[in-house]
């Protein structure tokens, strides 16, 4: 079992419950065009809580099988970030991939750097993990910065990698290895 853990004076990180999913809805009401440039398209129902309820309820499954861990930043009842570690595949590779983001009114408050150093901990000396990758847009300089300081390293970029915004775009890789 993930413990939450307190990332400043007032916004801790835990796992995700269905209960959360109107913060959620509500924070991706709210973050919408702040998020819009570096995420996928997303259909209407993306943007209810039905719809996100039904993602946590899917994860949360994920999170049994030890496939996942949706994690959520909150200040309080709200919820101001979201992060999730996906596609954990043990046997000989023992790794995870990370996607994050955070409410834009708290961007800038080193809250994502936070989260990252405590996923990388956890996944290190809870989860057993030996890796962990994650992606950027070439642009996206605030997300590089965020993943350097959590110890990540760049390891190549992949053209057209994912479709982001409506349309196939380069990304950075970079990773994390927890064991020498």
């Amino acid at each position: 079992m993930i413990e939450p853990r307190q990332l400043s004076e007032s916004v801790s990180m835990r796992v995700l419950r269905i209960s959360d999913a109107a913060a959620l809805a509500a924070a991706y009401v709210r973050n919408r065009d702040y998020l819009s440039p570096w995420e996928p398209m997303r259909p209407e129902e993306y943007y209810t809580v039905d719809w996100q309820s039904s993602d946590i309820a899917n994860r949360l499954v994920a999170q049994e099988a030890g496939e996942a861990y949706p994690l959520g930043l909150f200040d309080g009842d709200r919820l101001v970030g979201r992060f999730n570690m996906a596609g954990i595949v043990r046997g000989p590779s023992q790794s995870a991939g990370l996607g994050y983001w955070v409410d834009g009114a708290y961007a800038g408050r080193g809250l994502a750097s936070a989260a990252v150093h405590a996923i990388v901990e956890m996944a290190r000396d809870e989860l057993g993990l030996h890796r962990i990758e994650a992606s950027t847009l070439l642009h996206n300089a605030a997300s590089q910065r965020v993943l350097l300081k959590g110890g990540f390293q760049q390891i190549g970029m992949a053209p057209r990698y994912l479709q982001i915004a409506g349309k196939w775009q380069d990304h950075n890789l970079y990773q994390v290895v927890l064991h020498d």
